[in-house]
């Protein structure tokens, strides 16, 4: 079995939210944690993790961290993006595990089976350098993503793949372009990207020894780097959950993590 340790990254400053990472969420009893223990449980969930820590830069977080059991490793605030950070994090290992996950610290909702799919593809997959999970988009979702669009608000994030599920690319706008009316409602190309990452040590080292590229830096995709790189991306299609899957980017979006936390049953 890999030995996979899966790595919170969290920031205390934000342009959008500042102090997100202690915002506290209610679950489905009333009781209020903040959002990094959240997330923290979250990664505690998933089945074939050796090791569980937050990535950060704020001693406010260490704090936190340790205040409820878990494991905190400083990283430096130059840190670009979650995979710098964890690419500190590998460097700083007294043994290198097989796999590190990206857990977003802003995404308690993700369900353990999108980790545990990663896992399983790298697992099955010895040549897979860098795998991500993507859904397929509803045609519901779709009439409002593309309803947003055309109002200039970016719903998310696709992905175009290869027959072999390698990606093309990933946009913030809607790919890849087809006619609605000639496509089932079944089988809509769209695929949601989902911002979790499962990288092989080797990977991570090579990540951080490029430059941030033109398209990283246009779309604010960390993950254009490998593509500009030439290091293949794995995409896995998974199940959409029974629940919204809301990050919390901003004060208004505590609602929707909380009601979603109550359709989950979690405390």
């Amino acid at each position: 079995m890999a030995d996979v340790m899966i790595v919170i990254p969290a920031r205390f400053a934000s342009q959008r939210y500042p102090g997100k990472p202690l915002a506290p969420l209610r679950g489905k009893d009333g009781e209020a944690k903040s959002l990094i223990h959240r997330s923290w449980e979250a990664a505690m969930r998933v089945e074939g993790v050796s090791r569980v820590a937050v990535a950060t830069d704020s001693q406010e977080i260490v704090d936190a961290v340790e205040g409820f059991g878990g494991e905190a490793i400083w990283t430096l605030p130059e840190c670009r993006n979650g995979t710098e950070r964890c690419a500190e994090v590998l460097g700083k290992l007294d043994a290198e595990p097989d796999l590190i996950v990206n857990l977003q610290g802003d995404a308690p909702l993700t369900p353990a089976y999108f980790v545990e799919s990663l896992i399983e593809r790298m697992a099955a997959d010895e040549s897979a350098a860098v795998a991500t999970p993507v859904v397929r988009v509803s045609a519901s979702l779709y009439e409002t993503l593309a309803a947003d669009e055309r109002k200039g608000i970016v719903g998310g994030t696709f992905a175009a793949t290869s027959g072999k599920g390698h990606a093309h690319y990933f946009s913030k706008r809607m790919i890849p372009h087809f006619a609605r009316d000639e496509v089932d409602d079944d089988k809509l190309p769209l695929l949601l990207h989902i911002g979790l990452y499962a990288y092989r040590p080797a990977a991570l080292r090579a990540y951080v020894e490029h430059s941030p590229t033109a398209l990283e830096q246009l779309e604010g995709l960390e993950q254009l780097r490998f593509l500009d790189m030439g290091a293949p991306i794995t995409v896995v299609e998974v199940a959409p959950p029974e629940w919204d899957i809301w990050e919390l980017n901003n004060p208004s979006d505590v609602e929707h993590v909380e009601n979603s936390l109550r359709i989950m049953g979690v405390s």
